[in-house]
């Protein structure tokens, strides 16, 4: 008795890692290739969502932006962290998603400033 669930769980426990790296694998090949299509900057900034745990539209979405400008950002995230400070009523958990929405968005701006500056220094006017 003890043999046959022994082996029912290895067997579990096989399919389930069988599974999850069939999963692991597509996700990264799904990665890979949205960055490919979205070019050397789409590669940072896959990156910079995989290091932050968060995407560039989850981020757009939480601060309730839809270009990424500076001041629409700072705007936005001081309103919102505000809103959702504990003494007015407000909840921890929505609060730090603000500031990592703030933190992404941040990311990407640097990314596109960067991008530009190379661009700049590849195609110099004369």
């Amino acid at each position: 008795m003890a043999k046959y669930l022994a082996q029912i769980v290895v067997m579990g426990v096989q399919v389930v890692g069988r599974a999850f790296a069939r999963a692991l694998r597509q996700e990264y090949a799904a990665s890979q290739a949205a960055a490919q299509a979205r070019g050397r900057t789409g590669q940072q900034s896959a990156a910079a969502s995989s290091i932050s745990g968060m995407s560039l539209q989850e981020a757009q979405q939480i601060l309730n932006i839809s270009t990424i400008s500076p001041e629409e950002i700072q705007k936005n995230y001081e309103h919102l962290f505000k809103a959702n400070e504990k003494s007015v009523g407000g909840s921890f958990y929505l609060q730090s998603k603000v500031v990592r929405a703030k933190e992404r968005l941040d990311e990407e701006l640097n990314i596109q400033k960067q991008e530009q500056k190379q661009q700049s220094q590849q195609n110099p006017e004369t």
